[in-house]
């Protein structure tokens, strides 16, 4: 597909490495900082720009309520889906 960012290149099939950062709204506690690496995505050749499916959305954003949850502070995974 062509990159809506950068308009010039096309995407390939690829990993990423995903970071999420969330301050939970509720309390004085720390931002979670979730970093997932080796995530598959569409990369764009040109830019660099990438596209998660929505099945790896759905996944990477549950690591991220998990972290926040659980009170993580900095979480480094590793993607498996």
């Amino acid at each position: 597909m062509k990159c809506v960012f950068c308009k010039l290149g096309e995407t390939r099939p690829g990993n990423v490495t995903v970071t999420l950062s969330r301050k939970p709204a509720d309390s004085g506690r720390e931002e979670s900082l979730v970093v997932l690496k080796n995530v598959p995505a569409e990369v764009c050749e040109n830019c660099g720009e990438y596209y998660l499916n929505e099945t790896v959305t759905d996944a990477v954003l549950r690591r991220g309520e998990d972290a926040a949850r659980n009170n993580a502070e900095i979480e480094v995974l590793q993607f498996a889906a």
